[in-house]
């Protein structure tokens, strides 16, 4: 892989680089090839070349990940390239009542510009951790929003390079699902649809979301936020904490007291730890409920 370095002068490649470092449990071991993409342009010729080295999204040759909010790697690390769409990959254009965002940008400072030009509607999203790219994968929501209501269509590069453009629809958004679930697209940007209000009420908005996060998340420690899918009929959390596992740990990694759908890692916890801790989670809850919740967490690397 580390050919594939040399063909690449123009952008920043890490070997060896610690996952830990880009992925908000703070677990990971380390990943073969780290590339840091800051263009579309840049981005095309980086699939190209990894094309040519029989490395593809399908066979698990290269992933890309954005704030790393909501996967786990593996302690064993990545056998494959790591594409990071990087902060500079993160330019938001406002026209009139649309938001024009790269697949880096972040969904704070989306909702920032939201509220610098008066436009409301992603006040849901202020306080998601992460970048546009994953919160379009997952249609990530939260407080009775989601992408989907907002998301008016998506620029996405195929596995070869070309660049395609798909409406709402066609994104076939559903619960913490797209298309891109299904098939091996990346996002490059995404126009956001909002509707003009005003300052004073999507501060306000955004303030009393963010006082119930900090009141009832453990926004302290690492975690990918909300571990589980909700099972239809039921809340992930309600389960897991009346099956009697709140505060139950494996290492360092615990769920948490204050919250019972997140897992954290309480300092020090090691991947193997999540990942048993979410194992055993699902396997207590199956016995005493008959419900198997479906992790949100993405899993990448070997864990077995």
């Amino acid at each position: 892989m580390l050919k594939i370095a040399d063909r690449l002068p123009k952008t920043k490649v890490i070997a060896d680089e610690l996952m830990s470092e880009h992925t908000s449990f703070r677990v990971g071991g380390t990943a073969d090839l780290f590339v840091e993409i800051t263009s579309e342009d840049e981005l095309k010729c980086v699939i190209k070349i990894l094309n040519l080295e029989g490395l593809t999204l399908s066979n698990g040759g290269f992933c890309v990940i954005g704030s790393g909010s909501n996967i786990l790697v593996s302690d064993k690390g990545l056998r494959r390239v790591v594409i990071h769409m990087s902060k500079e990959f993160g330019r938001i254009i406002v026209r009139k009542d649309t938001l024009t965002c790269d697949a880096g940008a972040s969904l704070a400072s989306i909702a920032r510009c939201a509220l610098d030009n008066s436009l409301t509607g992603f006040e849901f999203a202020a306080g998601i951790p992460g970048s546009l790219g994953g919160a379009i994968v997952m249609n990530a929501g939260a407080y009775d929003g989601e992408m989907k209501q907002v998301v008016e269509s998506v620029r996405l590069m195929d596995e070869n390079g070309e660049i395609v453009k798909k409406s709402a629809e066609e994104m076939k958004f559903s619960y913490r699902h797209s298309i891109l679930k299904e098939k091996d697209y990346i996002v490059l940007s995404a126009d956001i649809h909002l509707a003009a209000g005003t300052a004073d009420d999507i501060k306000a908005k955004m303030q009393e979301l963010a006082d119930r996060r900090r009141d009832k998340q453990p926004l302290e420690y690492p975690s990918a936020g909300s571990t589980f899918k909700r099972p239809e009929g039921y809340f992930a959390a309600k389960l897991i904490q009346d099956a009697g596992l709140r505060g139950f740990s494996i290492g360092a990694a615990q769920v948490s007291e204050k919250h019972c759908g997140f897992v954290i890692n309480r300092g020090g916890a090691k991947a193997s730890d999540i990942y048993s801790l979410i194992g055993e989670i699902q396997k207590k809850v199956n016995e005493v409920y008959g419900v198997m919740l479906e992790p949100e967490v993405i899993c990448l690397g070997e864990f077995e």
